[in-house]
């Protein structure tokens, strides 16, 4: 593992799902947003990043390593999808 890789790795939690999943669900899973709502909203006004890229699709799937940045009033909370049993 570079420097680089494990720097960015470290810097958001591991949030484990098994097989694929979509954005918004990622955002309730790893506790980013409280809910369904609140996940749409954030996605739709542009606050949310997927490996530093604005992306409004609440629907894009995530693979693993992908690094979930959301912008809250208080500051970016983030997490990164390490994805559990990718054979398909």
């Amino acid at each position: 593992m570079t420097h680089a890789t494990s720097q960015r790795a470290s810097r958001y939690p591991l949030i484990s799902v098994s097989g694929s999943i979509r954005l918004g669900q990622f955002l309730k899973l790893a506790g980013l947003v409280e809910d369904g709502a609140q996940a749409r909203i954030a996605i739709q006004s542009g606050d949310v990043t997927v490996n530093g890229v604005v992306e409004t699709r609440r629907g894009h799937h995530l693979t693993d390593g992908d690094v979930v940045v959301v912008d809250h009033p208080a500051g970016q909370v983030g997490a990164t999808v390490e994805q559990l049993g990718t054979e398909q």
